[in-house]
């Protein structure tokens, strides 16, 4: 088809006829959301074709995760969704630990979850703040990154880093949480609900807000499922599709908790769904401090698990371990499997091929920003330009997961 033929088609679909003017938006990090470009042609103000442009953020993780043993590769994933870190390291983990036979112990599993709901908060307070920012509410940022870096603080205590926790391991977690861990974590869910209320009375009947996010970049049930849309995306569509509840891990189908969604399937649908999220992430949370339990944080395999540290003085065994499995690394059996979890985006899943060596054949991840970006052509059609940062914003991409 030519390009004027091509250029005809679009207008039929918009209704509108005049001059194109051809627009790059980005790659400076428009929306705040990543190095991503778009190639906007408009109408006017009138947006009549999209084209998202991708790669300004390359790292070649997948590949550079084929050349390192097992446990040096938390550190490259945990810097793919940089604001889900513990999701990453969970989605990975699982997969080797699958593919192992192995069990993790019940309190690391806890543990687990609870950092993961942890880690789907400050995740969507990010949301909230640099959205709300975006359409000039200065004040919705700074409430919500205060929030946010009380979150920061448990992962800091816990694990020693604040944004990249590298604490799981292959068989459970790094060491077992600090004594205090069950008090701070507490006193966060006490004064959260504050917090939320306050986001709540900023924006959900705020005028502007409203005005500015319903009704815009639409993504209905069809269109997720063209684009293998997932996440608070989908479920703003209606679709109660949650991996936590079809394909539970971590045992979270013993917890009670919710699938939030709404069937109007535009951004302030998507704004509601990562609202009600905040509920039923505390909730998840408060079920998982009760069921904490004294054990190990760790399997008792010293083929597997690196030795304890008080071990190494008096114990040339336990050198031996520790000297094998970092300088060589484990040897999963050969094999193939995909794994998922419930990120703060959507579907999080890794892909795993094993050769029996020390390090992975091949990793695939398959990450919930990618299909979002790629859904934006289809739903910025007959946007108006201010409108590119709300539909961009409302599907809260993140470009390190999405230029692997």
């Amino acid at each position: 088809m030519s390009e004027a033929n091509k250029n005809n088609t679009t207008l039929d679909k918009t209704g509108l006829h005049g001059d194109f003017m051809e627009l790059n938006l980005g790659p400076q990090h428009p929306s705040t959301h990543g190095v991503l470009r778009i190639k906007l042609k408009l109408d006017g103000e009138i947006i009549v074709d999209a084209e998202p442009v991708i790669g300004y953020l390359h790292t070649g993780v997948e590949k550079e995760c084929e050349t390192r043993t097992y446990l040096q590769n938390f550190t490259l994933i945990n810097r793919l969704d940089y604001l889900s870190g513990p999701a990453e390291e969970q989605a990975y983990a699982q997969a080797v630990e699958q593919l192992m036979h192995i069990e993790v112990p019940e309190r690391a599993q806890v543990i687990r979850l609870i950092l993961l709901e942890l880690s789907r908060i400050a995740s969507h307070l990010v949301w909230v703040g640099t959205s709300a920012l975006e359409l000039n509410m200065s004040s919705v940022f700074m409430y919500a990154f205060a929030e946010r870096e009380k979150i920061l603080d448990i992962f800091e205590e816990v694990s020693g880093a604040r944004m990249f926790p590298t604490y799981w391991r292959i068989g459970g977690l790094l060491r077992d949480v600090p004594d205090d861990f069950e008090t701070q974590v507490r006193k966060f869910l006490k004064g959260f609900p504050s917090l939320w209320k306050d986001l709540d009375a900023l924006l959900t009947n705020n005028y502007v807000w409203n005005e500015r996010l319903r009704g815009i970049a639409i993504i209905d049930e069809k269109t997720c499922y063209e684009y293998g849309c997932t996440g608070p995306v989908i479920r703003g569509a209606g679709v109660p599709y949650d991996i936590r509840k079809v394909y539970p891990y971590l045992n979270y189908q013993d917890y009670k908790f919710d699938i939030p969604t709404y069937k109007e399937a535009d951004s302030y649908a998507r704004y509601l769904v990562r609202m009600d999220e905040f509920h039923e992430s505390i909730s998840l949370i408060e079920q998982a401090l009760n069921k904490l339990k004294p054990g190990p944080v760790l399997i008792d395999d010293r083929k597997i698990a690196l030795p304890p540290r008080s071990e190494l003085p008096r114990s040339m065994e336990a050198v031996i371990h520790q000297f094998k499995l970092v300088s060589e690394g484990l040897h999963p059996p050969s094999g193939e499997l995909y794994r998922a979890v419930e990120s703060a985006r959507g579907e999080l899943g890794y892909y795993l091929v094993s050769d029996a060596s020390n390090r992975p054949y091949r990793i695939r991840v398959r990450s919930p920003s990618f299909t979002h970006v790629e859904v934006l052509k289809k739903v910025m059609v007959g946007l108006s330009l201010p409108d590119v940062i709300v539909a961009i914003a409302s599907i809260d991409p993140i470009l390190g997961d999405v230029d692997r």
